[in-house]
């Protein structure tokens, strides 16, 4: 099993947000206007150098948004889907 640290499952899970995203062809704002959050802030999470950490509401959110189980966000992804 391997360990995270609260920074290396941040960057995983805001990954997945954006992988998901892209394979539902949503845009930002399409993407923040299903989870009920604002384009800036889904921008920020998809832009890996701003330090944001989603909450679990959020990611709750942002799962039920993109037609996922929030547990999808946790999985390990290559790194060739930037």
């Amino acid at each position: 099993m391997r360990n995270y640290d609260k920074m290396t499952l941040s960057i995983l899970v805001r990954k997945n947000i954006r992988k998901y995203r892209k394979m539902r062809n949503y845009t930002l704002q399409e993407l923040a206007d299903r989870a009920g959050f604002t384009h800036q802030y889904v921008r920020d999470l998809e832009c890996l150098s701003v330090d944001k950490t989603p909450t679990l509401e959020a990611l709750g959110k942002f799962a039920n948004a993109l037609d996922i189980d929030i547990r999808q966000l946790f999985d390990d992804i290559n790194d060739d889907n930037k």
